[in-house]
């Protein structure tokens, strides 16, 4: 089976969300500047993949990754973050698809890896996982199968949700009182965003702790609580925050310090007493590997459609297995997510991360989203990925090319 065409198609479409979209952002590296602290969750976002917000409605931009193949199947991918891997994918590795055996997953990837030597990170590693990701949707669809059966699972029979919380007000009560919605709805952990950090000084710690312990309150004593800063606390910070809110018991704190720091991250795994997760920001399983023999993380949160694709994955997934240490992929595509995750155990991988906003918005084109049901994911049916196109939700499209 033979890839004859590589096609990416951004969509525009209205989505209905009940409440306001952007109520409040996450705290930036950025933010150590008091322009870029000041900026809200309209400023950062809304030039993004968000157009406009109006009547509880919001416009949504989305790019599709599509590769067509001389059986007739198409293997699609995304949404794809930013322009920037589309660009990639266009301008560099289309060419080297054309023509490729689109079974051959191995040797695509390592030929686009191999290619890459000024790209081993970031978007460039970004466009190399969509590609990996859509191919194995070619092969799945092929075959019949979900591609976690074709990775050998399912292992588990349904995997707990974790309701990631990116979008939601933090101030405190009603942070409480969406914490309550999240259990009632079947969550057993949930995520949480910080906007403060080491240069905003005591009423920043306070507002902090005032968070963490309305979160525990509205949670109870069983729920999982995480907090997520984003790579920007540092190291002092962090542990005197491990102190300030041990009362309330925070599961873990993810990217705590920059993710060019791994010895940080590796002193406070050996010093904090909450749980260290990272690696959102890191590639491939070399970059894992780094990590992990220096014992930089509890968790390490790899993203599929970042880091290396499903094939990358599975094989961080393996490395993880050999240090004792657990990984949660970063939640951008559910679907993705749960190939890899049912195809593994729950020692290994224990949760999946459900962004409730984010989500809503990046599988509004899809036929069959992804969602937890009573806060649980269960195995996705469908051959390949389960990802298909709603066409009647788009509103426009354009083909972007740069060639």
């Amino acid at each position: 089976m033979k890839i004859t065409k590589v096609r990416i198609r951004e969509l525009i479409g209205t989505v209905a969300y009940p409440e306001d979209f952007w109520q409040e952002r996450l705290r930036m590296p950025t933010d150590i500047y008091p322009r870029f602290k000041a900026r809200t969750a309209r400023d950062v976002y809304s030039g993004w993949r968000f157009i406009s917000e109006s009547g509880g409605k919001q416009k949504v931009r989305d790019v599709f990754l599509e590769i067509d193949t001389d059986e007739g199947i198409t293997g699609i991918s995304g949404p794809i973050n930013w322009q920037a891997p589309a660009f990639y994918i266009d301008t560099q590795l289309k060419p080297m698809l054309i023509g490729q055996d689109a079974f051959a997953t191995e040797l695509v990837w390592d030929q686009m890896y191999r290619n890459a030597i000024h790209g081993r990170k970031g978007d460039n590693m970004h466009a190399i996982s969509y590609v990996d990701v859509a191919l194995w949707d070619i092969k799945g669809k092929a075959l019949g199968q979900p591609v976690y059966r074709l990775l050998g699972g399912p292992v588990q029979e349904k995997i707990p949700a974790y309701a990631s919380a990116l979008g939601f007000s933090i101030e405190p009560e009603k942070a409480g009182e969406k914490v309550k919605e999240f259990r009632s709805q079947g969550y057993t952990a949930t995520k949480w965003f910080v906007r403060e950090g080491p240069t905003d000084g005591p009423e920043g710690e306070r507002k902090n702790v005032a968070l963490m312990k309305a979160l525990r309150e509205a949670a109870g004593p069983d729920m999982k609580i995480m907090i997520d800063c984003w790579n920007s606390w540092d190291v002092p910070y962090t542990l005197k925050m491990a102190e300030l809110m041990a009362d309330y018991q925070p599961y873990w704190f993810e990217e705590p310090v920059l993710a060019d720091l791994p010895e940080s991250y590796a002193r406070l795994r050996g010093e904090c007493p909450v749980k260290i997760a990272g690696a959102e920001h890191e590639y491939t399983r070399w970059g894992a590997k780094m990590l992990m023999d220096i014992g930089a993380c509890d968790v390490y949160q790899l993203d599929p459609v970042w880091a290396g694709g499903i094939s990358e994955l599975m094989k961080i997934c393996a490395l993880a297995s050999t240090y004792d240490v657990q990984v949660i992929p970063h939640g951008c595509m559910p679907h993705v997510n749960a190939q890899v995750s049912f195809a593994n155990n729950v020692v290994l991988v224990p949760m999946m991360e459900y962004l409730v906003v984010l989500n809503e918005m990046w599988q509004h084109f899809l036929k069959w989203p992804l969602k937890p049901v009573n806060g649980f994911f269960s195995p996705p049916d469908r051959p390949g990925l389960g990802i298909e196109l709603e066409e009647s939700r788009i509103e426009s499209e354009r083909e972007l090319s740069w060639t």
